[in-house]
């Protein structure tokens, strides 16, 4: 017999429109599997084999985010299929940041309508950014929550486990004076600072299609949108290569909370103001807010989305490998004694 509850579809939930997501969103999940893993979507738990051959002493890391109010954004552009990137990203480039590689990846989409199209949608996205990092999509869940969120809305969030040996977990205490900091170009605003973002562009009484001349044509909604970039595959590149002292993932909060994450005490990273490469997109949010430059690296990435701090005789091969992984990786600046932080100049 199928499963169906005229009670409960009254009550606002339609648990076959549950059935259909699951169904539509299965090729999406596919593509994610790695090793010898298969989807077996629908049951209690998402299953990972684990191959520990090369890795003797392994160490688990886990990183979990959402996406934040950017959401509000996919909602007015009725555009969902990009968003899931973003969720996985905010995990994945946590997880490279200890030095280890994502395995699996978990979601969760809790909405106040469960229309299968629009979660099918959504999932594409997740599962996108499971193979840009090189991580399974193993399950997730779908919550249909009618009366705590509107009908057209919904929440999204993720975490993901990665695994690193002990003897290769990143050790900030290694940063000393003269070494290399390296810049990791960010695809746009990332999935940080959007409340900001909202109230500086009155979003939802704006044509978000609209192109913007100072965006070089593009439409503040496609700018705004643009998902969060992948960092997991050249950073992996980059640990096999040569010795990496610390990573940070530049997220909410800006170069002035995430970057001292990475340093130990007594250290501080001196950023060149003028080799940075903000994006059009951070120029236009500052000027059309009015916002201060201060504010604004203490917000976003400002065109920064991880830093790598490596010593100042292999800057030169790490640039060389990160490009030919597809990033345009440049110097951003140097380690030095002091206890600031992050200086600008």
């Amino acid at each position: 017999m199928k499963s169906f509850s005229d009670s409960y579809a009254a009550a606002g939930v339609d648990i076959t429109a549950g059935y259909k997501a699951v169904e539509l969103m299965k090729s999406h999940i596919a593509r994610t599997m790695v090793g010898k893993n298969t989807p077996d979507i629908g049951g209690f738990g998402g299953l990972f084999e684990l191959d520990l051959s090369d890795t003797p002493n392994p160490v688990l890391v886990s990183g979990t985010d959402g996406v934040g109010t950017k959401l509000k954004l996919a909602f007015l552009t009725n555009k969902h299929d990009t968003v899931g990137i973003d969720c996985v990203a905010m995990c994945v480039n946590d997880i490279i940041c200890c030095g280890a590689k994502p395995l699996f990846f978990l979601d969760y989409i809790a909405c106040g309508k469960n229309v299968p199209e629009k979660i099918a949608q959504i999932v594409s996205g997740v599962a996108e950014g499971c193979v840009q990092s090189g991580c399974a999509l193993i399950g997730g869940e779908t919550a249909e929550m009618p009366g705590f969120y509107p009908e057209d809305e919904y929440d999204l969030a993720g975490f993901s486990v990665g695994v690193v040996d002990k003897s290769r977990v990143l050790d900030k205490s290694s940063v000393t004076e003269g070494d290399v900091i390296i810049a990791l170009p960010s695809s746009g605003v990332h999935s940080n600072g959007f409340s900001l973002v909202r109230k500086v562009f009155d979003v939802e009484h704006i044509d978000l299609g609209k192109p913007v001349s100072a965006l070089g044509g593009t439409s503040l909604g496609d700018a705004l949108l643009t998902p969060t970039k992948i960092y997991v595959k050249p950073m992996l590149a980059l640990f096999d290569a040569l010795s990496v002292k610390s990573v940070s993932h530049i997220t909410g909060g800006g170069f002035y909370e995430n970057i001292p994450r990475s340093l130990p005490k007594g250290c501080t990273a001196k950023i060149e103001r003028g080799a940075l490469k903000p994006l059009p997109i951070f120029d236009y949010l500052a000027e059309t807010g009015g916002i201060p430059e201060r504010d604004m690296f203490n917000t976003y990435n400002m065109g920064v989305g991880m830093s790598v701090i490596v010593s100042k005789h292999d800057a030169d091969k790490a640039l060389e490998i990160l490009r030919a992984e597809g990033e345009a990786a440049y110097i951003m600046g140097e380690v030095i004694k002091g206890d600031e932080g992050v200086v600008i100049c």
